[in-house]
């Protein structure tokens, strides 16, 4: 299931420690203490999820892998919370077969989890596969990271007029956003504005 996956947001907390205050020790203990009295699936991935959060990750991983037992051998929400901890390890050999169980469904095509198996082709060199997830995000006034990342991605591989488009049509979708849309993506269309600047110039080189 879905319904829990770490949104964009707490994504971004974790990556800033904010994590932490969300489940401070003292939650922590608790769910520790949780898991001491009952070992559960329940309390393994609750627990695991505090450690994800707080950036424990090499604790987060070895809970969900061993909660991956029985019934729960093939459990989704487990699989895209190991995608997300393996992800901040930079562990992205890991990431690939679970981004490959999880592709096609209409939930995870919606999800953080996607994006990084997506980033984890990219970076590991699988760039073909990586533009089909990356056209799977590519839509109008949406997905600005992805679209950031599929153009660098075509920068890479030498398709400039391609990545010229992409950061073009970018940028000009951010006059008709929100102040919260253009706040929260802020990061994507300064790094945008920056890499179309830098193929203008190789272009009148």
């Amino acid at each position: 299931m879905f319904e829990e996956i770490i949104t964009k947001r707490g994504i971004k907390d974790v990556q800033s420690g904010i994590g932490n205050s969300l489940y401070p020790s003292g939650k922590i203990k608790k769910l520790e203490a949780n898991l001491r009295f009952s070992d559960t699936f329940h309390n393994r991935v609750a627990l695991a999820d505090a450690y994800l959060y707080a950036g424990m990750h090499d604790k987060a991983i070895e809970l969900y892998e061993s909660s991956l037992t029985g019934n729960f051998t093939e459990n989704d929400y487990v699989f895209s919370k190991l995608i997300l901890a393996y992800f901040h390890k930079k562990d992205y050999e890991k990431v690939i077969p679970l981004g490959k169980k999880l592709s096609g469904q209409p939930q995870f095509m919606r999800s953080r989890p996607h994006l990084f198996y997506a980033l984890s082709l990219h970076y590991r060199g699988h760039h073909d596969a990586a533009e089909t997830e990356y056209l799977k995000m590519r839509s109008k006034f949406a997905n600005y990271e992805a679209r950031y990342h599929y153009a660098k991605l075509l920068i890479h591989v030498n398709r400039h007029e391609e990545a010229h488009q992409l950061l073009s049509d970018l940028l000009n979708e951010v006059p008709h956003l929100s102040y919260r849309e253009r706040r929260e993506n802020r990061q994507w269309f300064t790094q945008s504005k920056t890499e179309l600047e830098k193929l203008r110039s190789e272009q009148r080189v």
